[in-house]
């Protein structure tokens, strides 16, 4: 049996492949990361069912818009729900080309991210993935306004 940092260090080094992969602009490489029958949600809702599709879905990103883009991630938070099917939960994006002295994404392109990965044969692939974009409600104006409104401050 693996010990838990084990498969900590096993899933962020999966988490680092994806991100290198995405670097690279391979969207073969890409996703080959994840499971053969693989659910991948992007940021705008759009779904890719299958390795198949999230290659393919990429394949004209890589080519195009996010040629040259580099994914980051801050350090995951990990929870194994067996032991061979982890929940990895960050906040990352994509730092695009024409940004080269950035370290971190700009504020429109941070996304919330969730990953389910499985472990199959000692390796770990992602068989699910969800990107939401980080636009926490309490910090806009009017989510700042309505919580003091409900929690009794001035109107």
């Amino acid at each position: 049996m693996i010990s838990v940092d084990a498969a900590q260090a096993a899933v962020r080094a999966t988490l680092s492949r994806i991100a290198e992969a995405w670097t690279a602009g391979d969207p073969d490489r890409y996703a080959a990361l994840f499971t053969e029958d693989a659910d991948y949600t992007a940021f705008d809702g759009t779904r890719m069912a299958g390795r198949r599709a999230i290659a393919d879905g990429h394949r004209a990103l890589f080519a195009g818009i996010m040629r040259g883009s580099r994914m980051t991630m801050r350090p995951p938070d990990i929870r194994f729900v067996a032991d061979d099917v982890a929940v990895a939960c960050t906040v990352g994006g994509i730092i695009m080309s024409w940004q080269r002295g950035r370290t971190a994404p700009s504020a429109k392109r941070l996304s919330a991210v969730t990953f389910v990965l499985v472990r199959h044969e000692g390796d770990w692939s992602v068989t699910a993935f969800q990107n939401t974009r980080y636009r926490p409600w309490s910090r806009t104006i009017m989510g700042r306004l309505m919580s003091r409104t409900a929690a009794g401050g001035t109107r």
